[in-house]
Parts: structure tokens; sequence; C-alpha cells
């Protein structure tokens, strides 16, 4: 297309302001006012070259991505969290840094991911508004660009506000191998920070609780953190981001597909006061709540160090700690050694501890 054109068709897009204060049907219809809905709220707010085509895929240059990696990684995630926005977040930043967290946990460096949106019959259009920006200053702060989508209207009851769903595509570095399968006695567990304050967050957020408490959810992107741990050890054996099901349920995966045992030392693991109250309320567990800025790496013993000091150095990791060591039995296990002395089981979740969670 004529460089003029193309410029003609930008100003014309983002003088079609859609004037409607809700969704409606129409939104969905294809028509006229899905086209203002979707130019003003997601084109204009993305805005890069590859969205701004309108084409019904992206498209990209595989010799550039090459150039990054010799793997690409990939996947995709939906988000319903209750209610929409909570202390420290949104769906939106919540849907943008969780899949740029699952990229980066393979090791692979997150570029492109897609937005795909359910909107109920009457969600306020400010409300969409709100999510689409907080989306893309989450992109922003990952160094990732939003290149493609879709959006669905359903009638007002089939849907609860607002669902995303959000795929994502990285490039794996050469040398990188990071699999729960690679975990060997004697490496050592290694966390971020806090666990449970996204799951506490949402619980005060909802107001079942009459409790005043200043927990924020933990959502961040731990790309950046990942980039500086492998600059100093590229060697990670394992590492996940401890969402649903928490640390326990990510360490029982670790010990099933390695056929090895974790054990952890209460001691060790760092959970605020404020969501110890919380589960001695309601009788949950800290190891088994959702975190949605929360990285556990297993790494060579002989790298503990290295490793825990790069990560203090990074923001998302200023209060990184070694809780645990990998053992070779019980195979398939994760023990916890209390502040006591004893030892106890931590399975994996059973049941769901808090739904609609992320």
């Amino acid at each position: 297309m004529n460089p003029l054109f193309k410029n003609i068709e930008k100003i014309q897009r983002r003088q079609n302001k859609i004037r409607d204060t809700h969704i409606t049907l129409a939104h969905g219809s294809g028509g006229k006012a899905m086209r203002d809905l979707i130019n003003d709220i997601f084109i204009n707010t993305f805005d890069n070259p590859i969205i701004s085509e309108l084409e019904d895929q992206a498209t990209f240059d595989l010799a550039s991505l090459m150039q990054q990696g010799n793997r690409l990684a990939f996947t995709t995630d939906s988000y319903v969290v209750d209610p929409l926005f909570f202390p420290g977040g949104n769906i939106g930043e919540l849907a943008v840094n969780g899949t740029v967290n699952d990229l980066a946990v393979s090791g692979a460096k997150p570029l492109y991911l897609t937005c795909s949106v359910i909107l109920e019959e009457g969600l306020p259009i400010k409300t969409l508004r709100q999510v689409v920006d907080s989306m893309q200053l989450a992109a922003q702060k990952s160094g990732v660009q939003i290149v493609t989508g879709d959006t669905k209207v359903v009638n007002r009851g089939s849907a609860d506000k607002l669902f995303i769903n959000t795929t994502g595509i990285g490039v794996i570095p050469l040398g990188i191998s990071i699999s729960a399968h690679n975990l060997q006695p004697t490496d050592v567990v290694i966390i971020n920070g806090e666990l449970g304050n996204h799951g506490a967050a949402i619980l005060i957020a909802r107001g079942e609780l009459a409790l005043e408490t200043d927990i924020e959810s933990d959502c961040q992107p731990l790309n950046n953190l990942v980039e500086t741990i492998l600059k100093v050890c590229p060697q990670i054996h394992a590492m996940r981001d401890a969402t649903r099901g928490g640390l326990a349920t990510v360490l029982n995966e670790f010990a099933l597909s390695s056929d090895v045992a974790i054990r952890l030392y209460e001691e060790s693991i760092p959970v605020r006061e404020e969501v110890k109250g919380i589960c001695e309320i309601l009788g949950l567990d800290p190891l088994y709540l959702a975190n949605e800025g929360k990285l556990v790496v297993v790494a060579p013993k002989e790298n503990a160090q290295a490793i825990l000091s790069a990560m203090k150095s990074h923001p998302a990791g200023k209060n990184s700690r070694i809780i645990g060591e990998v053992i070779s039995s019980p195979p398939g296990t994760v023990l916890l050694k209390t502040a006591f002395g004893a030892e106890r089981i931590v399975d994996m979740l059973v049941g769901e501890q808090l739904p609609r969670i992320c």
C-alpha cells in the first residue's frame, strides 16, 4: 500500500472514536460498530507496525527470529479473574504478565502476544479502555508487542463482564535447556520473594472478609529477572512461575517429572504475616496460594550463591531466598521440614482453594 494511503487510513482510525458508553451486541456483529470498537480501543492502543496492517494474522520475518535463538516457545492462557480490578493490578495487566512469564520460564525471550477478548453486553466502555491501556503498559514494560487478536460479544448474563485470552511467542537462545525433567539430587530450590500475596489480594478485593490490609498482588513480568539469572548460570535445571496451586504444586510437578524428592525448610519460606493471618482464619495453606510474580528456580548447588546474588540485584528478586534442596528419595515427593524439626508431606492441591484467581 502507498505510504500516503497508510497514513490517511491511520488518521481515519483515530477519528473513528466509539461513542457508545457500554458494550452492545452490535460491537460483535462484524459491522461498523465493531470496527470502531477495535480501531479505537485496541488498534490505537496497541499501535505497532504489525497490528496496524489489519490483517487476519500477524506475520514475522523468520530470519530475524532465528538470529535470536534456535527454538520457538509458544504458550496460551485465559484469564477470568474476579474482580477485574484488584490491589496491585487488573485482568489486563495479569493477562500480559502471565503469558510473558510462561514464556520466560522456558528461558525464552518473549516477543509477541495475541489478545482475544470475550465481552459481556453492558460492560462499560470505560472499563474496557482501562483494561486495554494497562495491557499496553504491561507489554511495553516487558518489551513485547501485542500484534493480533479477536473480539467477541455475548448476551448479558452469558459471561461475567470480561474474559481475556493471550497467546505468546518467544525465542529460546542456543544452549538453554530448562525442563522439569532436569532436577538432580543436591540441586537447590530458590524463590524470588513472598508467597501468596496475589491470592490474598484477590480475597480482600472480593469484599468477603471484613479485613483491612495493604496487601497487593505480586503481578509483575519476570522475563528481565530470568535474563539476569541466565547470564550468571545458563545451566539452570528448571524454572516455573508459581501461579494457580502455588509453590507446592510446582514442586510436586518437578519431583514427579524428575523422579526425585524435594525437601523444603519452613523457616526459609518467605510469607507476609498478614497472609499467614488470612490463611489461619480461612484454613488455607500459603504454599498453595496463587502468585503472579513468583519464580521457582532449581539449579546446581555450586551455582546457588551466584544466582541468589544476581536475583537480589534485580527489583523483582530483591527478597530471593534458598528455600530447599533436591534429594533422591522418596521419589516424586515434596517434604516440608517444620520449625520444630519434624517433616510432613506436601501433596498436590486437591480441589480449588480459590476459584477465578487469575
